[in-house]
């Protein structure tokens, strides 16, 4: 893994990108934003261009998760809970699915996305089907520290060839003839 990943700025970044698209969604639809709405917003080509295209993802996400995200079921998402679900990312951290959807709006490149998704089960050390900004670090901190193991054996490897001799290259002694050397000079 030659990228740091990090886990608090995928969490802001989402969170960022979830709290604009919202404002640019309730300013489109002044009835809120209901189920038709998000529908209409996917297929919204100026929303599409404005945002590029973070917008229709998170409408999609929206319209996706309605029912779980408007918690008083008046058909309307308000921005409290906007303001609710981004803490409970905040709190317990992002599913496969939502990295997938939300991803686009963190900023983080698409190939680092990718290696979350690839190492996701390897990130989530508690299983809950999730990683959090914490599990992300871990697992940042762990990679580094495993390739600087591998980094280092390959240079002890690398000196010890050097050390003994190394037929590729050109050298007046090994370690063995200094071992012959002090014999010889008893």
């Amino acid at each position: 893994m030659s990228s740091y990943l990090n886990g608090t700025s995928l969490l802001t970044g989402i969170q960022a990108g979830m709290s604009n698209s919202y404002a640019i969604l309730s300013n489109l639809y002044k009835d809120g934003v209901t189920q038709q709405n998000l529908i209409s917003a996917m297929g919204n080509t100026n929303l599409l261009m404005s945002t590029g295209g973070a917008g229709a993802t998170f409408a999609s996400y929206l319209s996706q998760n309605f029912g779980t995200i408007d918690k008083n079921a008046d058909g309307v998402i308000g921005s409290n809970e906007i303001q609710t679900i981004m803490g409970q990312i905040s709190a317990q951290g992002l599913t496969r699915q939502q990295i997938m959807q939300l991803g686009s709006m963190s900023g983080i490149s698409a190939d680092m996305q990718g290696t979350i998704l690839d190492h996701f089960t390897e990130i989530d050390t508690n299983h809950d089907g999730k990683v959090s900004a914490g599990e992300i670090q871990a697992y940042n901190l762990t990679s580094k520290m495993e390739q600087r193991k591998v980094d280092d054996e390959n240079t002890m490897i690398k000196n010890t060839s050097i050390f003994y001799g190394d037929e590729d290259k050109e050298f007046s002694s090994s370690l063995l003839s200094y071992k012959w050397l002090q014999d010889d000079n008893k």
